[in-house]
């Protein structure tokens, strides 16, 4: 007889619900405008909760990836051609929808010469030409630790750079593709040290890979040695039977614990549970910031 193990049974606080016909709204409404959002390509257990009320992540530079990370849902394969109207579509989008804080991601592109920096460049100078009101947070890839590419990311001034850690320093040779720990912590540290005061550093990390305590406050401490303001930590939720294995679901005692510790470490703002997401409640962290 098969035996049930409650490390990697789904627990009922991991459900979620949400209003169907707000999501088919914000669904139709993106698709009218060609655009991708991280929500629905990644499948995210907070699609519901984020579109229903009408905020999104756009992920630019298409659909597919040129990387394989064992963890990630989005899908792998040949990319398209750059598309050079994508930039303004994604601030109409942003301005139709009355969204005071924008999240614009992409895929890895390391298919193209400059890996995809100046579409994140375009992206947000459309944004500040036809919404200059909304604040911009960028979630990238590594750029192979090109400093070139974030120089450029740098001064088209997001107010918020994102770039995951994903998991501790042992776990993330098993679960991503070209990228280390040491160039993901490289790229947070190259931006904090080059952007103004007003541009924020964050990353984030995934809980249930088989990740120990003391390699987690590791990691803290490897974040605050550089000085990155704000980090999400959030549970690993596998996508398939192919994707790297579940170790555990997480206890929400741990996530409180995480918390604890990351404050006492001095990060400016700490998002700690199961469905956090590198850009779940993103605006509400930039305003607890502005707000002290």
């Amino acid at each position: 007889m098969k035996q049930n193990n409650k490390k990697t049974t789904k627990p009922v606080w991991l459900k979620v619900t949400y209003d169907q016909k707000k999501v088919d709204r914000m669904n139709e409404l993106l698709s009218g405008l060609s655009l991708n959002t991280v929500c629905a390509e990644a499948n995210c257990p907070n699609l519901g909760e984020c579109f229903g009320s009408g905020t999104a992540s756009f992920m630019i530079l298409g659909p597919n990836c040129t990387r394989s990370c064992r963890f990630c849902d989005v899908p792998h394969g040949h990319p398209k051609p750059v598309d050079l109207t994508e930039p303004l579509r994604v601030a109409q989008a942003t301005k139709k929808l009355g969204l005071t804080h924008v999240v614009v991601t992409s895929v890895d592109r390391d298919d193209l010469p400059d890996l995809g920096s100046d579409q994140f460049v375009r992206t947000i100078q459309a944004l500040h030409e036809v919404t200059p009101e909304t604040t911009i947070e960028v979630l990238t890839p590594d750029f192979q630790g090109r400093t070139d590419c974030l120089d450029k990311i740098i001064a088209a001034k997001p107010d918020v750079f994102n770039h995951n850690m994903e998991t501790v320093r042992s776990i993330t040779p098993k679960v991503r593709h070209r990228a280390t720990y040491s160039t993901s912590l490289g790229v947070l540290k190259y931006v904090k040290e080059h952007a103004t005061s007003k541009t924020f550093v964050k990353t984030g990390i995934m809980l249930g890979l088989g990740e120990k305590d003391e390699e987690v406050y590791a990691l803290m401490n490897d974040l605050r040695s550089i000085n990155v303001d704000f980090l999400t930590i959030g549970q690993y939720v596998q996508p398939s039977e192919k994707h790297y294995k579940l170790r555990e679901w997480v206890p929400l005692e741990r996530y409180q614990k995480y918390y604890h510790e990351a404050k006492i470490r001095g990060f400016k703002f700490i998002a700690s549970s199961p469905l956090v997401r590198s850009s779940y409640k993103a605006q509400e962290e930039l305003m607890a910031v502005y707000e002290k």
